[in-house]
């Protein structure tokens, strides 16, 4: 009666399971309601688990880098171990007599699950860890049969894989076959622990003893954080997946830079945001989706998915140097002020550790700013599984011809370059193209007299 359950919360509509990065307390604890208890992971981002109640930690049901299924018991809390009165009274401690009968077979029923999984083939942060501790590369994890919904692979799935692999394998030391289930954990939780702090790296110098990788010269080996090897796994994904094409377009941006600086001022007085570039280039990718909406799409099998949602995602680096997507939802029912919002209030939650998990879920199209850091363009990889990813270059003064009615002249203007990175399974040249210039228009022909 006076033990609370804490499940493993829902974090996101599409979002079926999580992994336990660290645990703050330990059985025997006390713990505060609200107070954190641990440390989640899902595909996307890293959140707190607050306790919902007062008490002493009794049981901890998952261990550090477990995977474990939304809605499952991750913790009891006993509320009344602050209360050793209670025990004297026979007739009512009847109920609290009963619920240590009672804890036993659940904690039993509920550290079996751990290897349910959920959702389309996605790879968990542990089942990759595994795959890298056993060098076993994307191609080879692609073809390993899972049991999983939707044949997703499973812990159970990889590391049935590796005991089948070391019986029949010369190099197979490092995995013995008679303890496959005992040899991931210990090395897997090396990584994980470190991606809650990602400042804090592993480094080390490379030894000339037991070293299976000969680096070389004068070197330094940091292990790469959880989000690091998320990020790294997406590409290599989306380029495995998608037949990638970049087509350039350069935009004159006169107009669209002396507006800017004509009312930031006023606008940040009157709205209290401060206005960037980012919007203006997202409220003209989103006026030119509308008359081209085969790019925010996606493809299933041989079926086109056109999205009547305009949601666009924003490539937003971090300070640990990850990056991460937050999205903007129904973007073309924002006016500009609005969308000004909602591009500070995501970067900063994202630059803050503050976002939701489903704040980077839905995405239909994606934009990323790499002049922010100085370069002329990019040549990005779509975010899967989109099928069209814009780049915008510096913004950058040069002399340009410029056609008048009187004769070509030469003038000094603000000019920047565009890329559209598209699959060209659904997004041929010609549509590409075509999308991109229009995107150029839109910005070259900025009204300089709009209001906001």
């Amino acid at each position: 009666m006076a033990i609370v359950e804490l499940v493993m919360p829902k974090m996101g509509e599409s979002i079926m399971e999580a992994t336990i990065l660290r645990w703050h307390k330990k059985p025997g604890d006390q713990v505060k309601v609200e107070e954190t208890l641990l440390e989640i992971a899902t595909d996307k981002v890293d959140s707190e688990v607050p306790s919902i109640a007062d008490g002493e930690i009794t049981e901890l049901l998952y261990a550090e880098n477990d995977v474990v299924p939304v809605g499952a018991v991750i913790a009891r809390i006993n509320t009344s171990a602050e209360e050793p009165a209670a025990e004297p009274e026979p007739e009512t401690t009847e109920p609290v007599e009963e619920t240590p009968e009672e804890e036993a077979p659940q904690a039993v029923e509920h550290t079996e699950p751990q290897f349910v999984t959920g959702g389309a083939r996605f790879y968990s942060p542990l089942v990759l860890t595994i795959a890298q501790q056993e060098g076993i590369n994307f191609a080879e994890l692609e073809k390993i049969a899972g049991t999983g919904n939707e044949g997703r692979v499973t812990k159970k799935d990889i590391l049935q894989y590796v005991e089948n692999k070391g019986k029949g394998a010369v190099t197979a030391p490092v995995a013995p076959a008679t303890t496959p289930h005992v040899a991931p954990p210990k090395p897997a939780e090396v990584p994980v622990a470190h991606t809650i702090t990602p400042s804090v790296t592993v480094q080390h110098p490379v030894s000339s003893n037991g070293s299976s990788h000969n680096y070389g010269g004068n070197v330094e080996i940091i292990e790469m954080d959880r989000m690091r090897k998320m990020i790294a796994d997406h590409m290599v994904r989306s380029k495995h997946v998608s037949p990638h094409v970049t087509s350039f377009a350069e935009a004159d941006v006169t107009n669209m830079v002396r507006w800017r600086d004509h009312v930031k001022k006023d606008f940040e007085k009157r709205e209290g945001e401060k206005i960037t570039f980012t919007p203006l280039f997202i409220e003209a990718l989103v006026k030119c989706i509308k008359k081209f909406p085969l790019v925010n799409s996606s493809l299933d099998g041989d079926k086109i998915i056109i999205k009547k949602d305009i949601n666009v995602g924003m490539a937003t680096a971090l300070p640990t140097g990850n990056l991460i997507v937050p999205v903007i939802r129904n973007a073309d029912m924002l006016n500009l002020v609005g969308l000004t919002k909602q591009v500070n209030n995501l970067a900063a939650a994202a630059r803050q550790n503050r976002l939701k998990p489903d704040a980077t879920q839905n995405g239909t199209i994606t934009l990323t700013n790499v002049g922010t850091f100085g370069s002329l363009a990019g040549t990005p990889i779509i975010n899967q599984p989109q099928v069209a990813i814009l780049a915008v270059g510096a913004i950058k003064k040069r002399p340009v011809v410029i056609e008048t009615e009187h004769g070509d002249t030469i003038a000094i203007r603000h000019m920047m370059y565009l890329s559209l990175s598209y699959d060209h399974r659904i997004v041929d040249g010609a549509l590409g193209s075509t999308f991109l210039s229009a995107i150029a228009y839109e910005l070259e022909h900025f009204d300089f007299h709009r209001e906001y």
